[in-house]
């Protein structure tokens, strides 16, 4: 089995605590090993994972810790609102 990694695998990790950000904050991002490195903790951790390739676009246009822009704020809040969705039910069980 190949485990070379896959370098035009990207991936983003956002960190938001209402308490303490005003918006979602860029916290990881990569290419290649990092991406697949990004995706192991997230599911290693049992964080839901969503794919949006013009999201990630623009994401990995940020700077670590960097606010997301207003112009993204929608699809980001799409994407919490279906990670509650995902935890709630998950709570239900």
């Amino acid at each position: 089995m190949d485990h070379r990694p896959n370098y035009s695998q990207r991936a983003v990790a956002l960190r938001y605590e209402p308490k303490r950000d005003r918006a979602p904050k860029l916290v990881a991002k990569g290419r290649g090993y990092m991406a697949e490195r990004i995706l192991e903790l997230a599911r290693q951790y049992h964080i839901p994972v969503r794919q949006d390739r013009n999201l990630l676009q623009m994401l990995s246009r940020l700077d670590l810790n960097q606010e997301i822009p207003p112009e993204v704020y929608k699809a980001v809040a799409e994407i919490l609102a279906f990670i509650y969705r995902l935890s709630s039910r998950q709570v239900a069980k």
